[in-house]
Order: structure tokens, then sequence, then C-alpha cells
């Protein structure tokens, strides 16, 4: 199982990296001393997906972020700087995802869409949570070997996951750790019950693990804007939805395909009274 989820990590970095080719899965499969029926039944074992779902959803997400934040660019650009060679597959693709052309959503599709979606958490969609006051840091972090457990659906169930974690990080006698929660797939234009969340665990580089049963990936370094934000359960969905479309088109940067992230000072998911006090990272780069 190791070997399975270091093959399915590293081809999902693979992908994130070079998400605007023409992805190739024999070379993928070659790359990996694996067959491509077998390099296939890996991820979607590992990753919940195949990989042309995957490769699919990641580059709509991404087309759907640079409609807003690259009012400049036409479709066809944006088609091309996603994998799309075909104007015209594009658009069929954008439409089937989003429910709306690339033109409505750009021009406003994008909020009634995230908006129907978190209202289907029942504490996002009363949360009253204002984050235009928050001001970011814009940092360059390193990279990070994370052990994780990945969970299915964004819901309060996550909770079991990181009490899995915490039983791992006792039993190895950790005391030097980050506790960071990665939003897989962007859970304010993916429907809840399809994310995948990631909870992680970064222990001290000093710290000697007694046993790694936890699969590990590596958190690749990258440009960040940071937000320190806190409140309740259902006030972070709000933080994303803000942080991607009303600071990220004002910004003067666009997001990249990694994920974003929380590091987690206080995490709700653990605290007796539910509430959270965090580090947001959106990965970004100048337009």
């Amino acid at each position: 199982m190791q070997l399975h989820s270091h093959i399915a990590n590293k081809l999902m970095s693979y992908i994130y990296q070079h998400i605007e080719t023409d992805i190739n899965i024999d070379e993928l499969a070659a790359m990996h001393s694996v067959s491509k029926f077998h390099l296939h039944r890996i991820f979607k074992e590992q990753m919940g997906m195949n990989i042309y779902e995957t490769v699919k959803s990641i580059r709509l997400q991404k087309a759907a972020n640079l409609l807003l934040t690259n009012p400049h660019s036409t479709i066809t650009d944006i088609a091309n700087q996603c994998g799309y060679s075909s104007q015209t597959s594009f658009i069929r693709a954008f439409k089937e995802r989003f429910s709306s052309s690339p033109k409505i959503w750009r021009k406003g599709g994008y909020k009634s869409y995230s908006d129907q979606i978190l209202s289907t958490s029942s504490t996002a969609s009363i949360s009253q949570a204002d984050f235009s006051h928050l001001e970011p840091e814009i940092i360059k972090t390193k990279p990070q070997e994370a052990y994780y457990i990945r969970h299915k659906g964004y819901n309060y169930e996550i909770k079991k996951s990181w009490q899995k974690l915490m039983a791992w990080v006792y039993s190895n006698n950790i005391t030097e750790y980050k506790q960071i929660g990665i939003y897989h797939n962007n859970p304010i234009v993916t429907p809840l019950k399809e994310c995948y969340y990631i909870a992680a665990v970064v222990p001290d580089t000093k710290t000697k693990l007694k046993e790694s049963v936890l699969p590990s990936f590596i958190i690749p370094s990258g440009l960040y804007a940071t937000f320190e934000a806190e409140g309740q359960y259902g006030d972070i969905l709000k933080l994303i939805q803000w942080a991607y479309h009303e600071w990220l088109p004002q910004s003067g940067f666009e997001t990249t395909t990694q994920p974003s992230y929380t590091e987690f000072y206080t995490n709700h998911f653990l605290a007796k009274d539910g509430r959270f006090r965090v580090k947001y990272f959106l990965p970004i780069q100048l337009i």
C-alpha cells in the first residue's frame, strides 16, 4: 500500500505541474514501470477518481479561476492554458461541469454557483463571517513532508480522520508538528460531497518516527498569499469563497493548480467549542 500511495502521489504532483500539456498516460505508466491498466487501478484505489476524471476536474477548476483573474484573456487563451486545444470542446466541458458558459461564469455566474454549493452546508449557509478586513502576507514556502489521511466529502465526519491522525502523533511521541488541512478539490466550486479533503500532520524534521503506517507526500514549495483568521465550523468555507472570489480577482495575482490549505493553530474539528484559528494558504503567481 505504501508503494501504491507513493505512485499515486507522484502522479498527482505531475498532473498539477503539467496540467496545461497533453498528459500521456502511456508515458506515465512507463515512468513508474507499471502497465497502463495497473496505473489506472492504483490511482483510483488511492485517489477515489480515475486519472482522466482528475485531469479534467483540475483543468476546469483552473479555468474557473482564470476567467475571473485574467479578464483580458480570451476564452481561447484560457482554454489553451488549461490544456484544451479546441475552444468548442472546452466550452462544452465547462458547461457540463458548471452549468454555465465561460462567458456567463465570468459575468457573475460563479457567484450563484458557489452560493448554491455552500447552501448544502447547514453551517456555511448561515455563516455571517466577514473576512473583507484581512490583509495578506505574501510568502514563499519550503517543501514539507506530510503524513495524511484522505477523506471524501467536506463534512463534520472529517473529525474522525483528525482523531486517527492525533492517535498516530501520540503513538510516535511527536511533540513538534503542524496540523494542515488540504483542499484537494476547491470546495467552493466542487459539490461538497465530492470534495477530497486531506488531514495532514507535518512533524518537525528532527522527529524520528517509531512507526510510519500512514502514507506521506511532499507539499511542494510555492508562492502563497496567507491570511490569518478565526471563526467556527462553517466559516472556513466562507473564508475560501472570499479569498477566491473577492480578494483574488482584485489582487493582481492568479491562482495556480496547487490546492489551497489551512495550517491550524486551533483545529475546529478537534476543539471542544468547534472554533478555529488558522493561517490560510492561497497559491498564487503573477499575472
